[in-house]
């Protein structure tokens, strides 16, 4: 009895439930705490105190109808893909869910789990074994870098996490519209293995619409697809002498140039051509690998033309950065070797995940991002998702249990290490004061209109001990995230990133900060149609109320809120 009961806890079947749950659960505690109330206020774990802002502001904004961009009030929203925001947005205005809730809390456990299985269906639609699925699950959730064994060495204790540069499996979901994306490409990956298995044109369909969504969700993922359908389509048609994949190319790349407007011109002007920049400041910056002499070498190679010590020194930082972001994903090398041995039998299939790790490496080896150059590392993750699947295929192929155990030796330290560093922390690096969320919900009830802040003070925020109020910890959309309007200028960072010209405009706040010029204050707040100030105390202009125009409509210990006097 006892052991029918064992056979079935450790069955196949069994373990699939469990890596699922399991793995989900830990990817959604690095999301999970953030956006709830406690004594202090809200508080915010990992980077959402700013790019949680971001997200939130655009999903109010979307929720309300509006196509602006929320922190430059007046000016459309370009260069960036919403579909994410949008789903979201669109359930908030269905259900009424905050749209707080449903990006810290739901969304996260909802991608988790969906994330899972359709991984499982995918490779076991694949390889026709439940073996190699669980593998691929075990990959996909706990994969991570080699980094904490260099911060144990350092004697720093277990992290590490990004290293080498890239975010590890732990925090997928950190990234909201990549993890999405995840989900488009792979019930896209469901219908392509279907459509070459059974070229039907229901299956044909299916790819074309959540390839088409990919990019939506998230452009880097959409570029990928792109170039590993192109590849695809020409290996199906040079092997198999079938034109199907290259006509799914063609719908899939007329589709997206329909509707994704960034994709005709303007998001390649977004990219500037930098080779080699993630090995150089890998090795040269301290909280990566922290080289300092062997990048300073390696770039005075490039520079003076000493080509075969630079190619040497190029090949060992490029062997550093792919080895240690793999960690054990390095298994997959082993499985995609059987494939080309045997190439013409493949599969097209497998022709797209190789043409997608291949894109995912050789983009951000030679391309930055303007405004946030290593945005471009963000290709990267797509690899590493997709030599995740690959090692557990193989991870799968060894029916040993004892390997399995010292597989899970290795691969959870990141996990942990970033768990416990970064996420699981009793205080958050930022917070919203609950002084500060009053203010912004009595904000929130008020008629439309466009909302002047104080500019962020970079200074300040140096001086200021964490937790830090986000007022003062980053440039953030946070006004626009917890008040539901538009403000007239915030979060310099997105807005750089986005390539809008925003600097005039600060400069214009700045001359109305300090101006004695009543008509000329005045005349701002009209030309600008600012109908509120939001103020953190002692925040204010160099003029008195009376003079600019405004009256308070709101007040506490912290915070003033002023509506513009018509």
């Amino acid at each position: 009895m006892l052991k029918k009961l064992l056979d079935r806890l450790f069955s196949i079947k069994s373990m699939l439930f469990f890596a699922i749950i399991v793995g989900s659960l830990l990817w959604s505690l690095v999301m999970f705490r953030s956006g709830l109330l406690y004594e202090y206020g809200i508080g915010f774990w990992g980077p959402h105190g700013h790019d949680g802002m971001w997200h939130l502001a655009l999903i109010e904004s979307l929720s309300r109808g509006s196509n602006e961009i929320p922190i430059l009030a007046g000016n459309n929203l370009t260069n960036y893909h919403i579909g994410f925001d949008l789903f979201l947005a669109v359930i908030n205005k269905l259900t009424g869910i905050s749209s707080s809730f449903l990006y810290f809390q739901l969304f996260p456990v909802v991608a988790s789990l969906s994330i899972g299985y359709l991984v499982y269906k995918f490779v076991f639609l694949l390889t026709n074994n439940k073996r190699q699925a669980l593998g691929a699950l075990v990959f996909v959730y706990l994969g991570g870098s080699w980094g904490w064994v260099v911060t144990l060495v350092r004697g720093q204790g277990l992290g590490g996490e990004s290293m080498f540069w890239s975010q590890q499996a732990i925090s997928t979901l950190v990234n909201p519209p990549f993890a999405m994306s995840l989900i488009t490409l792979l019930l896209g990956l469901i219908f392509l293995t279907r459509y070459v298995n059974k070229n039907r044109g229901y299956d044909f369909f299916g790819a074309v619409v959540f390839f088409v969504l990919s990019i939506q969700i998230k452009v880097y993922g959409g570029l990928i697809v792109l170039f590993a359908l192109l590849l695809t389509g020409l290996w199906w048609y040079l092997v198999k002498r079938r034109l199907g994949i290259l006509v799914m190319f063609g719908v899939v790349l007329i589709l997206i140039w329909l509707t994704f407007p960034a994709f005709r011109g303007q998001g390649a002007s977004l990219l500037v051509f930098k080779p080699f920049w993630f090995l150089e400041t890998m090795m040269q910056i301290s909280d990566r690998v922290g080289w300092p002499r062997f990048g300073e070498a390696m770039v005075n190679y490039r520079y003076g033309n000493v080509w075969l010590k630079a190619f040497l020194a190029y090949a060992v930082a490029f062997m550093v950065f792919w080895y240690g972001n793999m960690g054990m994903r390095f298994l997959a090398e082993y499985e995609i070797t059987t494939w080309f041995w045997n190439y013409r039998k493949m599969g097209a299939v497998r022709v797209f995940l190789l043409s997608c790790i291949a894109c995912g490496i050789v983009v951000p080896m030679l391309f930055l991002q303007k405004g946030t150059p290593w945005n471009t590392i963000q290709f990267f993750y797509y690899t590493l998702f997709f030599m995740s699947i690959i090692a557990g295929i193989r991870l799968g192929k060894v029916k040993q249990k004892r390997y399995w155990l010292i597989l899970g030796v290795f691969l959870i330290p990141t996990t942990l290490g970033t768990l416990k560093n970064i996420y699981l922390t009793k205080q958050p690096p930022a917070y919203l004061s609950r002084a500060e969320n009053e203010a912004l919900l009595f904000l929130k009830t008020q008629p439309e209109g466009i909302v002047l802040t104080y500019l962020f003070d970079e200074i300040k925020s140096g001086r200021a001990k964490a937790p830090k109020p986000l007022y003062l910890y980053v440039t953030s959309s946070y006004v626009a995230a917890f008040s539901g309007k538009s403000v007239f200028l915030e979060d310099e960072m997105n807005l750089e990133i986005t390539q809008y010209n925003w600097k005039d405009r600060k400069e214009e706040i700045n001359q109305f900060y300090n101006s004695l010029d009543q008509q000329y204050v005045r005349d701002f707040l009209k030309k600008n149609n600012i109908s509120y100030i939001y103020w953190v105390k002692p925040e204010r202009a160099r003029l008195g109320e009376t003079q600019l125009g405004i009256e308070r409509i709101y007040e506490n210990q912290e915070v003033d809120i002023y509506k513009v006097i018509e």
